[in-house]
This record gives structure tokens, sequence and C-alpha cells, in this order.
């Protein structure tokens, strides 16, 4: 995952969407955050999990916790992943960094059919809306 880039621009016609700050959980459920946001905000809500940023997970590398007071950066997509114990702390493996794809895949293209289906957008042409779906998978 760290070898590619969680940032990217959501284009759609000549509109463009500032990046938020994206995170995934393992029921592959995305929020995202326009506005700049500290990484306790979302942990005291889940108490029982941890983040990790997309950026920092490697095959055979352990999936490091994003600090309590880090700020999470727009344009960066990060995990909800629940606390490992201590017999479960191994390193992350092709498999769970495919699943984790999927996932986020999965979220992103979710995203997309709800704002499709809940806003008006300013355009007709179809091929513009499937260059839009086409922007938002990582």
């Amino acid at each position: 995952m760290g070898v590619c880039t969680s940032q990217f621009t959501r284009r759609c016609g000549t509109t463009k969407y500032p990046p938020t700050a994206m995170i995934i959980d393992m029921d592959a459920h995305l929020q995202e955050f326009k506005q700049p946001i500290k990484a306790y905000h979302i942990l005291f809500q889940n108490p029982n999990s941890f983040l990790c940023s997309s950026e920092t997970m490697y095959v055979g590398s352990r999936a490091l916790h994003v600090p309590y007071d880090e700020e999470l950066q727009p344009g960066q997509t990060y995990f909800l992943m629940p606390l490992p114990s201590k017999s479960q702390q191994t390193p992350l493996s092709l498999q769970d960094l495919c699943a984790l794809a999927i996932k986020a895949s999965t979220a992103l293209n979710n995203s997309v059919k709800v704002l499709a289906t809940t806003k008006t957008l300013p355009f007709s042409d179809k091929n513009c809306c499937r260059n839009f779906r086409l922007d938002r998978r990582l």
C-alpha cells in the first residue's frame, strides 16, 4: 500500500473537489473529513481500534499506529483497524494488504454511488461520471 499513493483529485467535468482525509474501517465504511482533525477524535469513538496510514503499510512490516495527537492529512487514506493482541502483532502479508485494498475499493465505490444518488450533478455527460468513478479507486 505504501508504494501506491493515496492522494488523488476527484474530478468530473470542470469541478474539482479538495482532497479529504479518508478513514476506512474493516466493514468497508468510508468517513471523509474536509477539515483538519486529530486522530484522537476518531479513536475516542473507537476505543478498541487504531488508525494506520496507508502510506506506511508494506509487506513484511507491522501496521504502525498513527499517534493520538497527529493531525490527519487531507489526501491521505487511513485504515481503522482493531487493536491486535500480543499474539496477533505479526508483519503484514501480501494477502493482508490485498484484503485492505479490496475494502478501500469497496468503500470508495460505495461512496460514489451515494454521491450519485443523493446529489444533482451539474452536468449530463455519462462519460464524465464514468471517469469520476475511476478516479476514486486506489
